[in-house]
């Protein structure tokens, strides 16, 4: 077996089996209480910069299929976990994850104490590290985490944005949900999609580093999706006539986009209804007279508790960041109508006079929780209200 070392800026070695990519990466070491989704997590854009230790202790057992990514490639720079699971075993799998990480160029480390780790993160917080699977020394492995710095300052939404704008699924193809059925007994399952809705509303999806599913979910509402990049100016974005705005999900630090966020405040004073989520709810923020702040080892998981101030009602939901506004931050005429309730950060706010609301975490969450579906709603009989 090859040998694999991450060490951390504290100096912490830790020595494992490497699989995926020969390579060496240094970003921000992070960890993720989920127990499924590993694909969705090296394929969320949220995760550019970042290296992603796994809490569960086993990973790979369903493999890797070529339909459930979020975006275009994978972007986490490493993945940590307990133990590669030897055998794929589901019938969608196209590759074993080490394939996966082989073929992007990904590095893995196995074989190590995932739960040290991670208490080592919640005490200290997220910390700098380097991830190889080459023929390093320790020492030399230290220096690069040590010299990568740090996520504060850092626009990683320039390099995940697509180029270029695109209509979303403009033959339908994509996102239908799907189910399960099974053709002579259990020996042939396959998938069967639902019907969509007309997309008989129009709207532009700002680009920040989207999820797939966060597109998938807007066009099960009967959105037609414009989706455009991070940097599109306002006025262009309101030359495609939408009836809404959406404003994505995405990496790094959002007070490093002060471009984008003076856009959106010029979007926020067009009037137009506009639903932000995760990076788009901290940039809304900001455009609203906020600040951001950087958590100690952030939200990561599918099991982050969320209360509804409104409502009352008590969500669990799928999370990815590492930054939050500031509640004491915010101008009188923008409510905080949703807290952590791990650590009563905001989860969520609303202007009290114009269209506009976000939440922090994923309501469109795949592979789940499930909770959140219906802001999508929402953000559509808003819209619909507002036209």
């Amino acid at each position: 077996m090859t040998p694999a070392i991450l060490a951390l800026e504290d100096g912490t070695v830790f020595h494992g089996t490497a699989f995926g990519a020969r390579a060496t990466a240094a970003g921000e070491v992070c960890f993720n209480t989920s127990m499924t989704g590993y694909q969705e997590i090296l394929t969320d854009p949220s995760y550019k910069g970042q290296i992603v230790t796994m809490t569960y202790p086993l990973i790979g057992n369903y493999g890797v299929n070529e339909q459930d990514v979020e975006s275009w490639a994978p972007h986490a720079a490493g993945f940590v976990i307990r133990e590669l699971s030897p055998v794929v075993s589901n019938w969608r799998a196209d590759h074993s994850l080490g394939e996966y990480l082989e073929k992007h160029g990904i590095p893995g480390i196995q074989g190590i104490d995932t739960r040290a780790l991670t208490r080592k993160l919640r005490v200290r917080g997220a910390m700098a590290g380097c991830l190889t699977t080459e023929a390093l020394s320790d020492a030399e492995a230290l220096a690069r985490a040590r010299g990568w710095g740090g996520m504060e300052g850092r626009d990683y939404v320039s390099a995940v944005t697509h180029k270029e704008a695109f209509v979303w699924d403009p033959e339908d193809s994509q996102s239908a949900e799907f189910g399960i059925t099974q053709s002579n007994g259990a020996a042939n399952p396959r998938m069967v999609r639902q019907p969509l809705p007309p997309a008989d509303i129009p709207i532009v999806a700002y680009d920040f580093g989207m999820k797939y599913n966060i597109l998938r979910r807007l066009r099960q509402q009967g959105f037609r999706i414009q989706v455009v990049p991070a940097h599109t100016p306002a006025a262009e974005a309101l030359r495609h006539k939408p009836a809404g705005v959406f404003l994505s999900n995405g990496p790094g630090d959002p007070a490093a986009l002060g471009g984008i966020v003076r856009e959106v405040r010029s979007l926020v004073d067009s009037g137009i209804p506009i639903f932000g989520i995760c990076l788009g709810h901290q940039i809304l923020g900001q455009a609203l007279g906020g600040r951001t702040f950087k958590l100690k080892f952030g939200h990561r998981g599918g099991n982050q508790p969320v209360k509804d101030l409104e409502s009352g009602r008590v969500e669990i939901t799928s999370q990815n960041h590492g930054f939050a506004v500031d509640a004491a931050s915010l101008p009188p005429e923008v409510t905080v109508n949703r807290i952590n309730l791990n650590d009563r950060t905001v989860e969520g706010l609303r202007h009290r006079n114009r269209p506009v609301f976000c939440v922090q975490y994923h309501p469109e969450a795949s592979p789940g929780p499930h909770d959140s579906n219906g802001l999508f709603a929402e953000f559509r009989e808003l819209v619909k209200q507002r036209g």
